[in-house]
């Protein structure tokens, strides 16, 4: 008996031994688990850009490192070779619509987009692998677009590299790049005419017709101008006071060469705009009664 509860005990105790063992292990796992999600911050930080464009979209992902005192271009990025436009990932541009790349058609898409400087103008490059680590494999054949252009000279040193979207319209826009002092300025438009006016045409055949956007888009576009008058004459009827359509009916009718009519239904907008106490369309409909009595 005594054998039998020794040797009992010693099962016991090999098996508390294994179970304190198997939970260091577990706990000593756990915590390198965690050490593993230890986040650390970027020497080069990560900027996503999103603009409005045409009917679309352009989306600009991209790392920003820092000069650091480093010579960059003509240093560090020699010049005449293929740069990422950044660090770490390859720089990424994603179109929804077709583009237009300093006058050259890009189609919609997700593109890597890679630059060669030089000292007097740059090549910048769309190419079809939007996912790739820096250049190392970059292949021109994979390029579907290259362009040139001059390379614009900075007095002040950009410290971060930063990329940006300027003189944005609804169909043209400027990508800029600027690092240290170097930069170059890229030319994007599109067309948006042919969808815009099937839009218009369809949505007419609807039960809720756009007649204010669409007497809008007709009068900044310099469509049918007697059109656009009855499509805002027929919104103006779902709210007879409002200022804003008094505003845009004025301004069309003005264009069609028609001052008085115009002065008629700016003062009408003036009179709305004050008793409603909105002072913006108050201030607009007077600048275009004033325009209708030059």
């Amino acid at each position: 008996m005594r054998k039998f509860a020794k040797s009992k005990n010693n099962k016991i105790m090999k098996l508390s031994i294994k179970s304190l063992m198997l939970s260091v292990a577990l706990l000593g796992a756990a915590n390198f688990a965690n050490a593993q999600e230890v986040k650390f911050p970027q020497s080069s930080s990560g900027q996503t850009l999103i603009q409005d464009f045409g009917l679309g979209k352009i989306t600009l992902t991209y790392s920003r490192p820092n000069v650091k005192g480093r010579k960059i271009f003509g240093g560090m990025e020699p010049m005449g070779a293929v740069w990422r436009n950044g660090a770490n990932a390859a720089t990424r541009i994603k179109f929804t619509d077709d583009v237009k790349i300093e006058g050259k058609d890009l189609p919609a898409g997700e593109y890597g987009l890679f630059s060669i400087p030089g000292k007097t103008e740059w090549t910048v490059i769309f190419n079809k692998i939007a996912n790739q680590w820096g250049a190392y494999e970059y292949k021109e054949s994979d390029d579907v677009l290259r362009v040139k252009v001059k390379t614009i000279a900075l007095k002040d040193k950009v410290e971060t590299l930063t990329m940006q979207f300027s003189a944005v319209g609804e169909t043209l826009a400027t990508l800029n790049m600027m690092w240290e002092n170097s930069a170059y300025a890229l030319n994007i438009t599109t067309s948006i005419d042919e969808k815009v006016m099937a839009n218009i045409a369809e949505a007419m055949k609807g039960e809720k017709k756009p007649y204010f956007a669409a007497a809008q888009y007709y009068f900044q576009h310099g469509k049918d101008l007697k059109q656009a008058l009855t499509w805002v004459t027929e919104a103006e009827k779902s709210d007879p006071k409002a200022p804003w359509f008094k505003l845009w009916k004025g301004r069309i009718q003005l264009k069609m060469g028609d001052k008085a009519g115009a002065a008629v239904t700016a003062q009408q907008g003036i009179d709305a705009a004050k008793a409603q106490k909105v002072d913006e369309y108050v201030r607009l409909n007077s600048e275009l009664l004033a325009e209708a009595k030059k």
